[in-house]
């Protein structure tokens, strides 16, 4: 019975590793959406941190996810750590790959996130993995492992593997269906949510990160900390007018995550695709010199700069940031100089 149960185990295992091929007999593009606290009994509310079920009589936790079965599957999924992006979406599935968009504890940024800062240099990057994973690593935050990012994605998951066998969304739990296949997994997000998401990649290993106008967290120091996932696999691109820009914030993190070490910032406006294979991509496309339209001009959008046909000017950029290979990479370049790395003794100068 042992042999046989080890059989099948092993059976699981090589079929997971197998590449992911789709076989839906009317291929399109899916478009699902449910509630977290409708596919997870456990799931609860935390309004202390703004993390609740419904604002405004409206539903509060609803959590998206897309696949396009005529595009052949790259068997990567990405989890989108801020709001649904449809426009992000279209593009993440037109490259092949799956995307979900959960409902996760972030509302805490307003609270704990305005200064004065703490003593602890760590303080908010411990609420963001405790966000993230659901398990103990701040004292001012509670949050169990049902209503934390991990348990959220993996939940929706399985949701989806029933009810869009078409996608195959099952590719991307574990041979024994206990969790996420965490290695096929693009952890993505813009702002305060790829701030996050950097944060759970140096505590996970995950395929990929891609951080849209972040990360920030500017006077913490867990950008320099020890990474679960190799540092060429992290991958940034912010708006040179973003205010993130003028406190140093994005070239400080960048320079703590080590992406110095895998190629130069590229403007992509002066050049093309691979950009020198680098991880920090810089862009000063017109926006009218509006900061808060140059923050959120780097997702697919409202916001973004088109060109004078009307097509947006960084879809090459985009499509880079997901699916380039990770091992390709750009020369060594020396940290910036003109980049202020210690914005706390900064600040107490002034």
């Amino acid at each position: 019975m042992k042999k046989l149960l080890f059989f099948t185990f092993a059976l699981s295992l090589h079929a997971a590793d197998e590449p992911l091929k789709l076989s839906d007999p009317q291929p399109q593009r899916y478009l699902l959406k449910a509630r977290a606290s409708q596919i997870d009994p456990r799931a609860k509310e935390h309004p202390e941190i703004e993390f609740v079920f419904e604002k405004k009589g409206k539903p509060a936790d609803e959590e998206n996810a897309s696949v396009d079965t005529r595009v052949a599957p790259q068997g990567k999924l990405v989890i989108w750590l801020m709001g649904h992006s449809g426009g992000l979406f279209e593009r993440l599935n037109s490259y092949g790959l799956h995307a979900i968009q959960v409902h996760y504890a972030n509302g805490w940024f307003g609270k704990f996130g305005k200064e004065p800062a703490p003593e602890d240099d760590k303080f908010l990057g411990k609420i963001r993995l405790e966000a993230a994973t659901g398990e103990d690593f701040s004292d001012v935050v509670s949050i169990p492992k049902p209503d934390g990012m991990m348990e959220r994605a993996f939940q929706f998951v399985k949701w989806l593997a029933k009810e869009n066998p078409q996608g195959k969304w099952e590719y991307f739990l574990s041979a024994d269906g206990a969790s996420l296949r965490w290695d096929r997994v693009i952890v993505s997000g813009a702002s305060h949510g790829s701030t996050t998401a950097a944060r759970f990649a140096k505590h996970q290993k995950v395929d990929r990160v891609v951080m849209l106008c972040g990360p920030r967290d500017n006077l913490e120091t867990w950008q320099g900390l020890p990474s679960a996932t190799p540092t060429n696999r992290y991958f940034g691109f912010s708006h040179v007018l973003d205010g993130g820009w003028a406190g140093d914030h994005y070239c400080r993190s960048w320079q703590l995550l080590g992406l110095a070490d895998f190629g130069p910032i590229v403007n992509v406006d002066e050049a093309k695709p691979p950009y020198q294979n680098s991880r920090r991509l810089t862009t000063a496309a017109d926006v009218k010199g509006d900061a808060n339209r140059a923050h959120s001009s780097v997702v697919p959008g409202g916001g973004s700069v088109k060109d004078a046909e009307g097509h947006f000017v960084h879809e090459d950029v985009w499509r880079y940031l997901y699916t380039h290979p990770v091992d390709l990479t750009g020369a060594a370049t020396a940290p910036d100089a003109d980049c202020e790395m210690d914005l706390r003794k900064a600040k107490e100068k002034k």
